[in-house]
């Protein structure tokens, strides 16, 4: 189809092409077009076409006149009836076309166009309506960049201008005040303190704005870099503080472990901890029982003489306390453990 291989932009001679979903956006660009072009065009489209009548000199009237006694003025003017209808049929799809062949002029077209597609008075009324409530209740949201919040709400107020509906340049500039988040207070108040609102241009104002916009992005970024720089630092030295940690427990440990062998080493070397045969040990309980004038045994560590002290109870939480002692006091508690364990050994011997 021809209207899909023409692309606006590249000349000069053709009319925007018709937008159904833009309807608005659409006949404000072709009404400037038809205007720069010839403005009796636009007097055909929204008032008529030119009349075929003539002024007679005999009669001093306006008569209309046959097209073979038509002088070339008239003949002129009358070409504009069908130059404005061609200027339209220029601008529309086949579809629109097809939806206002019937029409014999210009104005009978430009009046279909607007009834199908911007509605009659009521709905016409019923637009303004919602685009004023709209207007009313816009908002600027905490995020919501000053670009973003401009388009949204300059579509409104060229929507309600495009329907013969408008509202002052000052007060569109307090409205797009009032919308601000309360983060922008100080700027708002600054700007009404130093600017004169009743003669400030909404343009005007949304360039201050995003120059304060960017100074409120650079300033957020600066906070967010150095954040970033000393949760880094202190992770950095959480870690170190844990590997030092971790080889300070290794360290222990290996400690623990040589005492340890050392302790077993001198003690063996003394025939403390040698371990006698079974029968012997009995033997020698026994004699030391006897000795003592006790038929039984008892446990070393309570006394008890229903348990040995393999079964002790005290001597499980005693264990459970060497881990203690180690964790808290180090190797010195280590010392003092071992030390008061030889002690209880050889007294229970």
């Amino acid at each position: 189809m021809e209207s899909e291989k023409y692309l606006e932009g590249q000349s000069m001679q053709r009319p925007p092409l018709f937008e159904s979903d833009g309807f608005i956006y659409w006949k404000n660009r072709f009404e400037t077009y038809v205007k720069s072009k010839d403005l009796d065009l636009w007097h055909v489209i929204t008032d008529g076409d030119f009349p075929p009548i003539q002024f007679n000199p005999e009669t001093k009237k306006d008569e209309v006149v046959s097209f073979h006694k038509q002088n070339d003025d008239l003949k002129k003017k009358l070409a504009k009836n069908n130059e404005a209808k061609m200027v339209i049929y220029n601008a529309l799809p086949r579809k629109e076309y097809e939806r206002i062949f019937m029409c014999q002029t210009a104005k009978e077209i430009w009046d279909t166009l607007l009834i199908t597609h911007q509605g009659n008075n009521q709905v016409k009324a019923n637009k303004i309506d919602l685009l004023v409530q709209q207007y009313e209740q816009f908002m600027i949201p905490e995020e919501e960049s000053i670009d973003n919040a401009f388009a949204k709400f300059n579509t409104i107020i060229t929507s309600l201008k495009a329907l013969d509906e408008g509202f002052s340049s000052k007060n569109c500039v307090r409205k797009f005040l009032r919308a601000l988040h309360p983060k922008w207070r100080a700027k708002v108040t600054a700007i009404e303190e130093s600017k004169n609102l009743t003669t400030l241009s909404l343009d005007e104002l949304i360039g201050n704005l995003k120059v304060y916009e960017e100074v409120i992005k650079k300033d957020s970024e600066t906070i967010k870099s150095k954040r970033e720089q000393s949760r880094s630092i202190a992770l950095k030295a959480r870690n170190e503080s844990s590997d030092k940690d971790s080889s300070t427990s290794d360290s222990e440990d290996e400690e623990y472990a040589m005492v340890v062998r050392n302790f077993k080493k001198f003690y063996k070397r003394q025939g403390l901890f040698v371990r006698q045969p079974y029968e012997k040990r009995k033997s020698f309980q026994r004699n030391k029982d006897d000795k003592n004038g006790k038929s039984k045994r008892k446990c070393f560590k309570c006394g008890d003489p229903n348990h040995l002290i393999g079964e002790c109870l005290k001597q499980l939480k005693y264990q459970n306390q060497k881990a203690i002692v180690i964790f808290k006091f180090g190797i010195s508690g280590l010392l003092h453990y071992v030390v008061t364990a030889i002690a209880d050994r050889i007294q229970g011997w």
